[in-house]
């Protein structure tokens, strides 16, 4: 089984930014830790702070993978070109969040994301994105 998990913006800042919503744990230890659980799998990481290539990177792997894990971040309810993509592959997507946003500002209750992804997972800190990958299994 062939994984990814594609991070937006602002997340490479993990264990740094706003640890009382993210935690202190870097997103590279954690990634480490799932690929050390998850031997059975090819898991792989991207990231970026850039919508496109974010969009790029979804495009390169929509039809060839056997799921992607998205955390789109601020995109994730801003990017009418992001929601696009992930309704145009082939993919199934897991659009994952570390927080509740639902507990968080107004703005971030709404999703373009979430109507091409086969599943949320929200609230549950890194964890989020270990159900996700169990959601594959």
């Amino acid at each position: 089984m062939k994984l990814i998990i594609i991070n937006g913006p602002n997340l490479n800042l993990l264990g740094k930014r706003e640890t009382a919503i993210y935690g202190n744990e870097t997103f590279k230890d954690y990634f480490s830790k799932l690929q050390f659980k998850y031997t059975e799998i090819e898991l792989e990481y991207f990231q970026s702070n850039i919508e496109g290539e974010l969009i790029d990177k979804i495009q390169a792997v929509g039809f060839d993978y056997d799921g992607i894990i998205l955390n789109a971040a601020a995109y994730t309810h801003t990017s009418v070109a992001i929601g696009d993509v992930v309704k145009a592959i082939e993919t199934p997507v897991i659009e994952v969040h570390i927080s509740n946003t639902f507990a968080r500002e107004e703005f971030r209750h709404h999703s373009y994301v979430s109507t091409g992804a086969k599943g949320v997972i929200l609230g549950f800190g890194l964890q989020s994105y270990d159900l996700a990958i169990q959601s594959f299994l």
